[in-house]
């Protein structure tokens, strides 16, 4: 019985030493393993986010006329094409290069409401017509207000700038906008 106890003990001591051995080994190759696959899911997830932040821009030009010559004042735009995009919007960003803007097709012409909430840049918002002309113009919207932004009419569109824009290119109802959404317009 003494003899079947040493054995057994003597088993397990080897077993236990034999695994203090093994155990820094495969806790090195496992925390490398770790790292790599950790490193391989976060690059995956910042791609997805860098394609999610750069969405495809589309050209869009605005024809004003002021003192009987007409000047194109060309913009970058993002479309918001569905309910989950157009609901988005300009959430969350903190900034929009002055040469860019959101362009909102609502694929009917119907009244449209908008408002800030959860906005933080201040916006000019052009409420467009189907044939591309400017309907009216809401100026220097107010960031985080829930306060709703109304057309004066049924509208196809809207385009949404920075605040200023409108002024300083000289923007106003009844200028045309430019790009395939409007009667097929370029």
């Amino acid at each position: 019985m003494i003899l079947n106890s040493v054995a057994f003990n003597s088993v397990t001591l080897n077993s236990i030493t034999a695994a203090r051995r093994i155990r820094p080994l495969f806790s090195r190759r496992f925390l490398l393993l770790s790292l790599v696959l950790t490193g391989l899911f976060v690059s995956a997830g910042y791609q997805v986010r860098a394609q999610a932040a750069s969405p495809a821009l589309e050209k869009l030009t605005i024809v004003s006329s002021q003192n009987g010559a007409s000047k194109e004042n060309v913009f970058m735009v993002e479309v918001m094409r569905t309910l989950d995009e157009r609901a988005r919007g300009l959430m969350f960003r903190r900034y929009l290069p002055a040469d860019r803007g959101m362009l909102f097709e609502f694929g009917a012409e119907a009244p449209v409401a908008m408002w800030m909430k959860d906005t933080f840049i201040p916006l000019d918002m052009l409420f467009i017509r189907k044939d591309g002309t400017i309907s009216s113009i809401a100026m220097n919207t107010e960031p985080h207000s829930t306060r709703t932004i109304g057309s004066s009419e049924a509208i196809w569109s809207v385009l949404e700038v920075n605040s200023g824009t409108v002024q300083r290119l000289g923007i106003k109802a009844g200028d045309m906008i430019l790009h395939p959404l409007f009667s097929g317009k370029k």
